[in-house]
């Protein structure tokens, strides 16, 4: 099978109403586009996904967001499985860790991810589960410039100061404990639309 019809296969599985791998290629692609493609079995689909991670990056490179000067941060748990059989499960049990999100513990990966103002994916980030969303956000905020807005996961002066010599300004929401600072109308209604990111995910 060429390399480029196993993109599309992964890529169009994003697209498809299927909620898992399995039953989207077994299913939905082998009935729905079976004059399209000459499929081999379910096993062998999974033993040729490693190929497709460089050309998959590559190709994200390629077609990311157009530079704004706007741009939001965020990060989500890629859960591996439910909290009762964190201790008992033995996929990807050597390279996952126990993270902790607003919602309690998980055994996950974290998606860390930099959109811009219109909804485009501009940087993307896959670490283990507890790791700090400060370690990352300088990661992959290079070579951008202009405002980034975040939520309070991302309070820090170390980072703050970091990116504002790479010439990106941070805008986060104040914790409870606090100073109020004073800002910019236009500012203050851009950190409102961080629920942006929610479509994203």
């Amino acid at each position: 099978m060429f390399l480029a019809e196993l993109l599309t296969i992964a890529i169009y599985f994003y697209v498809s109403p299927c909620k898992d791998c399995k039953n989207y290629y077994l299913y939905y692609l082998s009935h729905k586009y079976k004059r399209y493609f000459c499929l081999p079995s379910y096993s062998r689909i999974i033993q040729l996904w490693p190929r497709m991670l460089l050309p998959l990056a590559i190709l994200m490179h390629y077609l990311k967001g157009e530079e704004t000067g706007i741009y939001y941060i965020d990060s989500t748990k890629l859960a591996i499985c439910h909290n009762k059989h964190i201790f008992s499960n033995r996929v990807f049990n050597k390279i996952s860790k126990i993270g902790k999100s607003s919602y309690g513990w998980f055994l996950c990966f974290k998606l860390h991810l930099i959109i811009n103002n219109k909804g485009e994916i501009m940087s993307v980030k896959i670490t283990k589960g507890n790791k700090s969303d400060l370690s990352v956000a300088s990661v992959i905020s290079k070579g951008l410039s202009g405002k980034l807005f975040g939520d309070k996961a991302y309070i820090s002066k170390e980072l703050f100061h970091q990116l504002l010599t790479n010439g990106l300004r941070l805008f986060t929401n104040l914790r409870k404990d606090m100073k109020t600072y004073l800002l910019n109308i236009q500012d203050k209604k851009l950190l409102n639309k961080r629920s942006l990111m929610l479509f994203v995910y």
